[in-house]
């Protein structure tokens, strides 16, 4: 997990989210795909795909079922994102495998996860970090960092960050804190796909 990247070059960065819905004995799902410019933190375009859902839920296999869909959106772009951050993990996963990590090698663009809520794998430990903006720990496993716990706020719950591919934890960390805006603990990037979702699914549900 190397950054082969030079930060300065990234330039398009897209925040990727999904929603699901059920109708009847079926299931569907919408990923959305929001790219943010990164000069100016505008919204440069949104895309979204939906479809039904074949692939059973199975814990820490959640990527069978989201990857399809978020290829299909990402066709749909006009921009060629330099950077994708997911809304899940990346190394933060059992296999080191999360969605973020997963889709990199159909993407070939480096990735980050950026997960609302601790995915709690066997054995990997923390501590809460610091009451104030910026402060992180490392989510450690057998010696290994898996992620970090990272507080973009004082006063609000941390959220948890890891690499996908292509780039490196403390890379991960300065590009989410850099989409953090005062409105939120999510940057945007993540925070405005998952709005999309929301919109996108109650358009689509019968």
């Amino acid at each position: 997990m190397t950054n082969r990247f030079i930060p300065s070059d990234i330039q398009y960065v897209a925040g990727v989210d999904l929603a699901y819905w059920k109708e009847g004995d079926k299931e569907y799902g919408v990923a959305c795909i929001v790219v943010i410019d990164r000069r100016t933190m505008e919204v440069l375009e949104e895309v979204s795909y939906s479809d039904e859902i074949h692939v059973p839920y199975l814990p820490s296999y959640l990527a069978f079922r989201e990857l399809p869909l978020i290829l299909e959106a990402v066709k749909l772009l006009i921009s060629k994102p330099d950077l994708y951050m997911f809304d899940g993990n990346g190394y933060l996963h059992p296999r080191n495998m999360g969605i973020a990590t997963h889709a990199s090698f159909y993407l070939n663009k480096p990735t980050i996860g950026v997960a609302k809520n601790y995915y709690h794998i066997d054995g990997a430990q923390y501590t809460v970090p610091e009451n104030r903006e910026g402060a992180y720990t490392n989510i450690v496993k057998d010696g290994k960092i898996y992620g970090q716990v990272l507080r973009t706020h004082q006063d609000v719950k941390p959220i948890y960050i890891s690499c996908g591919n292509w780039i490196n934890l403390e890379t991960t960390r300065e590009f989410v804190l850099e989409f953090v805006t005062k409105d939120s603990r999510l940057p945007i990037t993540t925070r405005f796909a998952d709005i999309m979702t929301h919109r996108e699914r109650n358009k689509r549900k019968i």
